[in-house]
């Protein structure tokens, strides 16, 4: 089955940028070379955009290749296949990787059980309700991705089909 997405990085030090181009050849099984661009919201840093088609599961494969790296900015898309939803990842270096299961309208989608936990930390006063609603959404992470996405508007694209 064939998957296609979009891998952005938002921000990177420019001293990254091989390892993250190999970290993604890695998973796509085929090289990899980003069109490198300043990235205007963090100036010293760099900012790419990558179109991929590959297996399904594929972004969850380049975010786990580069969680760990604290340096970064990113997200990967992928979008649905037959038996597969869409689904985004978002990391920032304060916050972590978000997972959010896109459905067909783009409306993120959240299963009955993280819902029911978010109720329940509300209930006994760990959180709020508001907060747990946010971070099910997303919203932190968007909050601090959207200058960076911004800055990318007009960026140029590319696709990139890996070995099947």
């Amino acid at each position: 089955m064939t998957a296609r997405g979009v891998f952005y990085v938002h921000s990177a030090p420019p001293a990254l940028s091989p390892h993250i181009e190999w970290a993604a050849a890695g998973v796509l099984g085929v090289p990899v070379s980003l069109e490198w661009a300043d990235q205007p919201a963090a100036p010293g840093t760099l900012r790419a955009e990558l179109h991929w088609e590959g297996k399904a599961g594929t972004a969850a494969g380049i975010t786990s290749a580069l969680r760990n790296w604290k340096l970064l900015r990113f997200e990967v898309t992928e979008d649905p296949t037959p038996g597969c939803d869409g689904i985004r990842y978002s990391f920032t270096p304060t916050l972590g990787v978000f997972m959010g299961v896109i459905g067909a309208n783009g409306d993120i989608m959240v299963p009955e059980d993280r819902l029911r936990a978010a109720m329940a930390n509300a209930a006994v006063g760990k959180t709020t309700l508001e907060i747990e609603l946010d971070r099910l959404l997303g919203t932190p992470w968007d909050n601090e991705l959207e200058p960076f996405r911004r800055a990318g508007d007009g960026a140029p694209v590319r696709w990139l089909h890996a070995a099947v």
